[in-house]
């Protein structure tokens, strides 16, 4: 920190050059803004919080988008907005059983997973998921093929990974590269005859990662902003963590304590693929003077 003229501590602020919106996010904001306005307020329920980010889910809220988990309960006049994390099969089914209209927001690249899950399991693979076993995204991806086993740690091999002699791999789309490949490696010492994986990884997401353990060299600090349930934020700060920077998770600037840049002189700021831009700006400001 330095001082600035009339008393202000100004902290040097270095954003990450990845940060913030994905298309995904993007996408499905603009499909339950789409809803909301086509059928009105009031009139649209979303499965689950849309996205991972208290914030916009709020802002989308006060839009006349409701929210609700179970679909057995949806009036029958309202129309259903499938989350960006996806549903699975079943979800589906029962929506049209119900004759319930459906808007679908579901990212492009779990989409994606959710197809390769099912075409491994045709092809004869027992599929098997790298990813965290209470995400939506993993939940919706998994019920496009039956038994699909849910890995995330290598203690997970000992007691879930069942002996087939052909596997298909995913992954869950917000996870580490590092980690999916350490977990690829730990499978491939066992004996299976063929082992099949496809790379379901968000780009833009790996992108957020690279740019923030990049930043973590350079700077005192790191604030990670974005949902405190949100995935790829989790991951994001985890990473930054295990470059030895201090870090912390935050949602937005009033969880901001002056403490945390005791003796600091350079700040690092990324965000999260369902944080806005607007809590960044404000964030950045803040801090660039206190």
């Amino acid at each position: 920190m330095v001082e600035a003229s009339e008393g202000i501590v100004v902290v040097q602020v270095k954003l990450a050059s990845s940060r913030g919106f994905c298309f995904g996010v993007e996408d499905a904001i603009e499909i339950a803004e789409s809803a909301v306005d086509t059928h009105g307020a009031g009139r649209v329920v979303a499965l689950g919080p849309l996205i991972h980010n208290k914030q916009v889910v709020e802002e989308l809220e006060k839009a006349g988008l409701e929210q609700n988990g179970n679909l057995g309960t949806v009036d029958a006049a309202k129309t259903v907005l499938i989350r960006s994390h996806g549903a699975s099969p079943e979800t589906f089914a029962r929506a049209a059983e119900r004759n319930l209209n459906v808007v679908d927001a579901t990212c492009v690249l779990v989409k994606r997973a959710q197809t390769v899950v099912r075409q491994l399991h045709e092809e004869g693979y027992h599929v098997v998921m790298i990813g965290d076993p209470n995400h939506p995204e993993v939940q919706g991806v998994i019920g496009y093929a039956p038994n699909v086993t849910v890995i995330d740690h290598g203690a997970d091999l000992e007691k879930e990974l069942p002996y087939k002699e052909r596997l298909g791999i995913v992954a869950q789309t917000t996870h580490a590269p590092e980690h999916v490949a350490d977990m690829i490696a730990e499978i491939l010492k066992r004996p299976y005859r063929e082992v099949k994986v496809v790379n379901t990884l968000c780009l833009e997401v790996t992108r957020r990662q690279e740019a923030a353990v990049t930043l973590t060299r350079d700077v005192d600090v790191m604030f990670v902003l974005g949902g405190l349930h949100s995935a790829n934020t989790r991951e994001l700060a985890h990473l930054c963590e295990q470059e030895g920077c201090n870090t912390y998770h935050l949602e937005t600037w009033d969880q901001f304590r002056p403490s945390m840049v005791d003796g600091c002189t350079i700040a690092g700021l990324t965000a999260g693929a369902s944080t806005p831009e607007s809590v960044i700006a404000t964030f950045e400001q803040n801090l660039s003077q206190l």
